[in-house]
């Protein structure tokens, strides 16, 4: 038996080296093509005439959809900020998934809003809709209300209820910076190949001061959760998505600041309701309907619009939702699996699908049973001390300089924290969270694989619900 494990931890030991060696030589690789395209997208912009754009009469109109529920507090800041935008023509459209908070009523009382009975067809299935809401001083505003059915559902009845060609999906704890619309939409109406969703930058808004729906002073939060994952975000959307779009393999596009052709969602049948992560599950949809069709398309991420959005400031929240992506993540690898490795989807079934199962899938499992096999391989004496210490050493080194390096990005290109003593305490951050922040992240990582495996992929969903919806009742 001693024989049997101590074989199996020297091949997993293998095992380990070949695939740290191929994941970091992948991460280079889009590190070095993000810093080549942000820096071309920089010179670029600053030649762009946003100015005049925004004001030009043949940009495509679009619809800015708000799904919320129970975000009576912030409701408001969130429909300033989409009413605020720098761009031609914008409709707002929020979507009130059955609030038990009053923030309905919030809102008939901010804009003085008025029930109207229009024309709605739906065109995707949805929950009942109740009522619509609508004022003429405000004539680009129209609130929905309708029985709770989740974010896909009401995302839906918001495509159902627009007049625009484009929708943009704001969630309701996020602020849209002014030109950040302009910014995206402007590669879609330059590119020769149709754009059919599109994505930017989406930055933490904790520790920012904010009036209006405008962020007006841009700091760092004092919280240490917070600042941990100031650094993920543009590690994240920096290079790791720049690279992908690079050659159109993001499966990605963050929920939170979301851009798509209407009539793409409604040919593949909206936003799915078995997703805890709608947003990625429709754009690998969007993918395979494109690719199997032959017809011409891009997805993309602009590195420049950007979205700033509430995170959590607890550990609790905060693995709650990496629990959540993870889950997502699997969710919709699992429902289309069979585009893995499929040369009939191209470069998505060939690359982007076994970039995203084999690295960002499988690597929290792979990690997390690393820190269970080294005690072993300590315990059975299989260790090389100092080779097992220089490894560590490159593993932990690297890791800063992928953070080091989205920093940097960040500091060439927008400037968004201006202080140098911001940045000195990103990049303090940057090496922390190497030793205990990561460790814990792997786990969450790891405990959704036994969420999908034990089919409880809604219980956290549905129990937060639930303590949400007594916490409204009892105010």
């Amino acid at each position: 038996m001693r024989g049997i494990i101590v074989s199996a931890i020297i091949g997993f030991n293998y095992f380990i080296g070949v695939y740290y060696g191929v994941v970091q030589a992948i991460y280079s690789a889009l590190l070095a093509i993000a810093l080549v395209v942000i820096l071309q997208h920089i010179s670029r912009v600053r030649y762009a005439p946003f100015r005049d754009l925004e004001k030009r009469s043949e940009m495509p109109p679009v619809s800015i959809l708000i799904p919320a529920r129970n975000e009576k507090t912030i409701i408001i800041r969130s429909v300033e900020s989409a009413l605020a935008m720098n761009y031609p023509w914008v409709e707002v459209i929020v979507i009130n998934d059955g609030s038990t908070d009053g923030m309905l009523e919030t809102l008939i009382s901010r804009y003085a809003l008025r029930r109207i009975d229009p024309l709605y067809r739906d065109m995707i299935k949805t929950r009942m809709v109740k009522g619509f809401y609508y004022t003429s001083r405000i004539p680009n505003l129209l609130v929905v209300d309708k029985e709770n059915g989740g974010k896909a559902d009401a995302i839906n009845c918001g495509i159902n209820v627009c007049k625009s060609p484009y929708i943009c999906v704001q969630d309701a704890d996020s602020i849209l910076e002014r030109d950040a619309l302009i910014r995206l939409v402007t590669p879609l109406v330059q590119s020769e190949i149709p754009v059919i969703a599109s994505g930017g930058v989406v930055r933490v808004l904790n520790g920012t001061k904010h009036k209006d729906g405008v962020v007006t002073s841009i700091e760092l939060s004092k919280s240490t959760l917070v600042c941990f994952q100031v650094v993920e975000y543009l590690r994240s959307f920096l290079f790791g998505r720049v690279g992908l779009d690079t050659m159109n393999l993001n499966l990605v596009i963050s929920g939170t600041f979301s851009f798509f052709q209407k009539a793409a969602v409604i040919t593949v049948g909206g936003f799915a309701h078995d997703n805890v992560t709608e947003d990625m599950e429709l754009i690998v949809r969007l993918h395979k309907h494109y690719r199997f069709k032959r017809i011409p398309y891009r997805i993309r991420f602009v590195s420049d619009p950007i979205c700033w959005t509430e995170v959590p400031e607890t550990m609790r929240m905060l693995g709650r939702q990496r629990r959540r992506w993870q889950l997502g993540l699997i969710q919709t690898l699992w429902k289309h699996k069979t585009a893995l490795l499929n040369p009939r989807y191209g470069r998505v079934g060939m690359l982007a699908m076994p970039y995203n199962v084999f690295i960002e899938m499988i690597s929290p499992l792979i990690e997390f049973t690393g820190y269970i096999v080294i005690p072993l391989s300590c315990y059975f004496g299989m260790i090389n001390y100092d080779y097992f210490m220089l490894f560590l050493g490159l593993a932990v080194a690297y890791g800063i300089f992928l953070s080091a390096m989205g920093i940097f990005l960040e500091e060439i290109t927008f400037r968004r924290y201006p202080k140098w003593t911001d940045l000195f305490k990103l990049l303090l951050y940057a090496v922390f969270e190497n030793f205990g922040y990561r460790q814990v992240n792997a786990f969450w990582r790891f405990q959704a694989f036994f969420q999908f495996l034990f089919g409880k992929q809604r219980w956290e969903y549905s129990r937060q619900l639930r303590k949400s919806e007594k916490k409204a009742n009892a105010a």
